[in-house]
């Protein structure tokens, strides 16, 4: 089975855009919108939900106000400034302490060392998980949680689900968009496939961002290619980014011209392959660049 990840240092560099057309272009895949913060995949394939999940992300604490004797000892512990002594009374005292959900970064030692038993900690819904019909094929995508954290785990949860799909259905692609950056959530995205695909652009922070994401694979002995869109604003700097993409031992997948059109397939909730937009045709070249 084969996985392409295709990633980028920052957003707004065209990498869903390079996903919808690989999924386009792909025999029988299974597509994985792993960029869960910030998912966006689905305006272009305009999934069908068929398959809808809680995602449980982590635990949070609650203080139970009944049980609380206003000791103050969960203050004193908490290094998040979660807890707050503005609760409600409860027959013993006047005022209880309570946690602040989106402050509480759930790890438990107020739990454990309260004295009294009066705290609680059971898991949090963060956001749900979705498996869905597309034009091309199964996807399984998600959405996180307002404020909600773990994006690093959710990622694992989409891809483990893609897997299972393919296996199940014997497809023998999968396609993810990956986060940006170099955080958890990009590393829970790459490990483990086949080709890291990195898309970039023609500038110092497209180069900059580029290295730190290479320096990444290369940490998890990942083979990756770079893709450099929009080469021609800037062919001087492109040049010199292929030059420092070959050097950290990445082959160069391509290049896409700058082209207008995009926004239109964009708008029409297409990839850009189903169009008659220019650079169409230099996305397929770094398809079949990569998919061999």
């Amino acid at each position: 089975m084969n996985e392409i990840v295709i990633i980028s240092g920052k957003g707004g560099t065209g990498k869903t855009s390079m996903a919808a057309s690989f999924a386009v272009l792909a025999e029988r895949p299974v597509i994985a919108d792993c960029d869960v913060d910030a998912s966006d995949l689905h305006l272009l394939l305009k999934p069908e939900i068929i398959r809808r999940e809680k995602f449980l992300g982590g635990n949070k604490a609650r203080i139970k106000a009944g049980h609380c004797i206003a000791c103050g000892k969960c203050e004193e512990l908490c290094n998040f400034n979660a807890v707050y002594f503005d609760g409600c009374g409860n027959g013993r005292v006047g005022k209880t302490f309570r946690i602040d959900p989106f402050a509480c970064e759930g790890c438990g030692v107020c739990v454990r060392l309260c004295a009294e038993n009066a705290i609680e900690f059971h898991p949090e819904i963060s956001g749900e998980w979705y498996v869905s019909n597309t034009r091309c094929g199964p996807m399984v995508h998600a959405r996180l949680g307002i404020a909600a954290e773990n994006s690093g785990k959710l990622v694992s949860t989409v891809r483990k689900e893609a897997r299972r799909i393919a296996e199940e259905e014997k497809r023998s692609m999968i396609i993810v968009d990956g986060p940006p950056g170099i955080g958890c959530p990009v590393i829970a995205s790459l490990t483990g496939a086949t080709l890291v695909l990195v898309v970039t652009e023609p500038t110092v922070s497209g180069e900059h961002d580029l290295e730190r994401v290479l320096e990444l694979a290369r940490h998890f002995d990942m083979p990756a290619a770079v893709c450099v869109n929009k080469w021609d604003l800037n062919p001087e700097m492109t040049e010199r980014i292929e030059d420092m993409a070959r050097r950290s031992g990445a082959k160069i997948a391509g290049r896409i011209r700058y082209d207008r059109t995009v926004t239109a397939a964009q708008l029409q909730e297409r990839a850009v392959v189903e169009t008659a937009a220019p650079c169409a045709e230099d996305i397929r070249r770094v398809w079949k660049d990569v998919s061999l």
